[in-house]
């Protein structure tokens, strides 16, 4: 696919007004012509066709990326982003599936804006679950206007996005934060410059030396003292104490061995006095 990027193009590197008029003269195409375009591309690796393709889509990428304008990225770029998305789309396309490429491609064009915005947008660097992204790109649509969110606000948010509330006020509080200056400007008070006051503690040999050894301890002694388990017992614990979601109660524990909870608590004191007994430095 990478060969059709030889063919002339217009680039959104220079004057965009030029470039999204140039994008706006490809005309569209018809169902048929669109089928069979992609047909020769698919069976005859015809790179004319997919060009035909790509460049008959470039106002789609447009549209798609005016709607990120308000991230703070330069709307040139996020556009070259979702062309290259465009271009990954037209190569996966499949016309006998019976979708128009437009349907398929929007997938392919705002993943691909999406990583971009999460590689240089200092707010979604911290942004890496699933749950944050959906927040991160759903949350400045859905709020009316510029105003803290107020409880009902965000428990709605939360419902229709399934995330936790406090994930939606912690990114709204990301969103709404601005750049400062790590160094004071020559005619401001250098006190009063973030690099007067954050020192960074943790950076001192001996927390760094203790910040090791308790990774380790958690890491790899963790799975150590687990292994010291027998199945039941490591079933135990794994389930009260490890869980990724919510944490198995010991009724419905001892439903699954057939035990009293009672029993469960046993079993559970004893496994957590064995881990113990593994993690402790001899």
């Amino acid at each position: 696919m990478t060969q059709a990027l030889a063919f002339p193009m217009p680039s959104a590197v220079g004057d965009l007004d030029a470039y999204i008029r140039a994008a706006n003269r490809f005309p569209l195409l018809t169902e048929k012509e669109e089928f069979d375009l992609a047909s020769r591309f698919r069976k005859e690796d015809d790179l004319e066709a997919a060009r035909q393709l790509v460049l008959s889509h470039l106002r789609l990428v447009v549209s798609i990326a005016r709607g990120y304008l308000g991230y703070g990225l330069p709307h040139a770029d996020l556009i070259q982003e979702g062309n290259i998305g465009l271009m990954k789309a037209v190569k996966r396309f499949d016309p006998d599936r019976g979708v128009r490429l437009v349907s398929f491609a929007l997938h392919w064009i705002k993943a691909e804006i999406h990583e971009y915005i999460v590689r240089n947008w200092r707010l979604v660097k911290t942004a890496t679950t699933k749950a944050q992204r959906k927040l991160f790109f759903n949350l400045r649509s859905m709020k009316s206007d510029s105003s803290t969110l107020l409880p009902a606000q965000v428990a709605d948010i939360a419902h229709r996005l399934s995330v936790k509330p406090e994930d939606v006020v912690e990114m709204e509080t990301r969103l709404s934060g601005r750049d400062l200056a790590l160094e004071a400007n020559d005619d401001e008070d250098e006190g009063f410059a973030p690099i007067a006051y954050l020192a960074d503690a943790s950076s001192e040999p001996t927390r760094v030396l203790e910040a090791r050894a308790r990774e380790r301890l958690q890491g790899e002694g963790l799975q150590a003292a687990l292994a010291t388990l027998d199945p039941r017992s490591r079933r135990i614990i794994e389930s009260r104490w490890l869980a990724d979601d919510e944490a198995a109660t010991l009724h419905e524990l001892a439903a699954e061995f057939g035990v009293s909870a009672e029993r469960i608590r046993q079993i559970e004191a004893k496994a957590m006095q064995k881990m113990r007994a593994a993690l402790t430095p001899a």
